[in-house]
């Protein structure tokens, strides 16, 4: 256990895994454009990202995911395909110097993907000039369900609270919600809120505090908190509720390192982020930090990992008054999941994007 934060230990390990990806990631390449995100927002978090990724290297990682992109083929008629997927695990290989990206008929784009995608494309400085804007947003609305929550694929999975955030943070992005109804959506967050104000990944399930920034974060890009909350102060409570030194995800469980960004993210959002026992929340973060780099989901696990590693930097970037050790992290902007200096750097200030 170490008393301080190890930023260079950090840096070392996101270096490490934006270079190469442990074997173990290998069974879950579908999702390595959010591997990447966790490397690149977190060396941006720490202050590394100019040093770590040369201005070559980070114009082949922004070729690299405009290669994912999925764009409209008539061909092969793939409507509510179009976005990003999150490698080149199924189709045609990437090629840096081709001028054509061929895609296969099942090769489709994913919510989450794509979310990170933009992302990623926005931390490395990219004006998002190639991004297929109007097809994004078009098949956003395939994927909307009738009951407003929304899958991440064209072909059917899970239907859950974690990608209508996604959709949200993509319109966001994109500055054009025509590919959500909007009213579906807030009611689909309603009936997900469960008898103690948390919020569930669908009606019926138990309240958890991944869904519930989900959603807290989606209704304050929407500007509809007030809307689609039952009661705002309530749902602060609960989420004020799960410190125990860290956060705990739902109630009676221990904490885990991942809850810091998803619980505090939450809290950060409704305003209540002044309540929080702050020395205790670091002491528990600094208790999973790995002599490797990175942080570990508890404190006795001794190796890292990339999830967990990200939400640790992120939660603590969220604390708005840094102590000497974490002044190094800026701010958080907790509804997109950036720092607020590449937020303030890429989006207007004081006007709200247009959600109509």
């Amino acid at each position: 256990m170490s008393e301080t934060f190890e930023k260079h230990k950090h840096i070392k390990y996101f270096e490490r895994c934006f270079k190469m990806l442990p074997y173990q990631y290998t069974s879950s390449d579908t999702n390595r454009m959010t591997f990447l995100f966790f490397c690149i927002s977190g060396l941006d978090l720490l202050g590394a990202l100019d040093d770590v990724l040369t201005p070559d290297i980070k114009q082949k990682t922004i070729d690299w995911i405009y290669a994912q992109q999925i764009h409209p083929d008539p061909e092969i008629g793939n409507i509510g395909q179009c976005g990003y997927r999150g490698a080149p695990f199924l189709g045609h290989k990437f090629e840096p110097n081709s001028k054509e990206t061929i895609h296969e008929p099942y090769d489709a784009s994913n919510l989450a993907m794509t979310y990170t995608a933009l992302i990623c494309l926005i931390i490395l400085g990219d004006d998002l000039s190639r991004v297929n804007k109007k097809a994004i947003i078009e098949s956003i609305s395939h994927l909307q369900q009738k009951d407003g929550s929304f899958s991440p694929v064209i072909f059917g999975m899970e239907y859950d609270m974690r990608f209508l955030y996604c959709a949200s943070v993509i319109s966001y992005i994109l500055n054009d919600w025509s590919g959500i109804n909007i009213d579906k959506a807030i009611d689909f967050i309603k009936k997900s809120q469960t008898y103690d104000f948390g919020i569930s990944q669908g009606f019926g399930l138990e309240s958890h505090g991944g869904p519930t920034f989900c959603a807290v974060a989606a209704l304050s890009l929407m500007n509809k908190i007030d809307e689609g909350l039952k009661s705002k102060k309530d749902t602060l409570l609960w989420c004020l509720s799960r410190q125990v030194d860290g956060f705990q995800g739902r109630a009676n469980k221990p904490p885990d390192t991942c809850y810091s960004f998803w619980i505090g993210a939450a809290i950060d959002i409704l305003g209540g982020y002044h309540f929080l026992d702050h020395e205790a929340h670091k002491k528990f973060l600094y208790s999973t930090q790995t002599i490797y780099g990175g942080f570990a989901k508890y404190p006795e696990i001794d190796f890292p990992d990339i999830l967990h590693s990200y939400m640790g930097i992120a939660a603590l970037a969220i604390i708005p008054e840094k102590t000497e050790e974490i002044e190094c992290l800026p701010q958080l902007e907790t509804r997109l999941n950036m720092s607020k200096k590449t937020f303030d750097k890429n989006f207007p200030k004081n006007i709200f994007w247009n959600n109509n």
